[in-house]
């Protein structure tokens, strides 16, 4: 499975290899990405790792259409790659 993350148009960091940087970025700007992915994505302790994983994809999806000029989605091993 191809890993995702969300972050903003204008965040310079990779949140994948340089996680503390992007993190520290993000909340300077006042967006709190991780936060706003806690709210939208319905996780849960009682299904499996890769349910979830869907969850957040799902939610990462719906954040990017409904705030196109701001997040966009970033993958870890691209699709066709």
């Amino acid at each position: 499975m191809t890993e995702v993350m969300l972050t903003t148009v204008d965040n310079p960091y990779d949140p994948f290899e340089n996680f503390d940087q992007w993190l520290r970025y993000d909340m300077e700007k006042g967006y709190n990405s991780c936060g706003y992915l806690a709210r939208v994505a319905y996780t849960s302790l009682g299904v499996s790792d890769e349910l979830n994983e869907e969850e957040i994809e799902r939610a990462i999806d719906e954040i990017c259409n409904l705030n196109f000029l701001l997040y966009r989605k970033v993958y870890k091993n691209p699709p066709g790659s």
